[in-house]
């Protein structure tokens, strides 16, 4: 999951980025409105922590921008704006949940959650297909019933590629839901973590179509 957090207090979002990371999410850290606005129109992300007071261009208006123009990522307002005014004109432009400061790290994780739950039409967190089941709460994954041990990066291919049995997911898409901008990717990590998941899952888990990406059958 590649997720932009935007928020110009550096403590506040070095807890959450070190956070984000540990569980597994590629994170790009914006300090600013009319940076994160840029971002927003060349990079696809899965779902976007907005701080509202934030210097060049205020969080509610990069919000209303983005829902303007149809773009539907999800959206979670972090801020310290705690009047009820404050909440319905943020829901009301268009946000998925409200969130005020300070806040609790798990919380946040939850409602992160929740929120791509909702995006993705499931009311179980736990994804099951063709035997495999993965927990996002806990990042637990079972094939027949039987615990796997899976390295965060290779929970996060195969989480992209759960979501949507049967899409092709190609090297590109998965290095940016694995990578954030500021982390260096090698040339081989997308095939060295589709390898490790066959070994563990089955050498038919996730199949490649030639020259296109990666999939798992539906």
């Amino acid at each position: 999951m590649r997720v932009l957090l935007v928020e110009d207090d550096s403590m506040i979002a070095q807890g959450l980025e070190t956070a984000l990371r540990q569980e597994g999410y590629a994170v790009d850290w914006m300090r600013d409105g009319r940076s994160a606005a840029a971002a927003l129109g060349t990079t696809g992300f899965d779902l976007v922590l907005l701080d509202l007071g934030l210097p060049e261009r205020d969080g509610l208006e990069v919000l209303r921008e983005l829902r303007r123009r149809g773009d539907a990522t999800p959206v979670i307002i972090l801020t310290a704006r705690d009047d009820i005014r404050d909440r319905v004109r943020g829901l009301d432009a268009g946000a998925d949940d409200y969130i005020v400061k300070p806040f609790d790290l798990d919380e946040v994780s939850a409602r992160m959650r929740s929120v791509l739950r909702r995006v993705a039409g499931r009311g179980d967190p736990c994804i099951e297909h063709r035997g495999i089941r993965l927990d996002p709460v806990t990042h637990a994954v079972e094939h027949q019933g039987t615990a796997v041990p899976l390295s965060a990066h290779e929970y996060a291919v195969l989480e992209a590629l759960l979501q949507r049995p049967g899409a092709v997911l190609s090297r590109a898409q998965l290095e940016d839901r694995l990578y954030g901008w500021s982390e260096p990717v090698e040339s081989n990590a997308v095939e060295v973590y589709v390898h490790a998941l066959r070994r563990k899952l089955g050498a038919d888990a996730i199949r490649t179509l030639r020259g296109v990406g990666y999939f798992i059958p539906k």
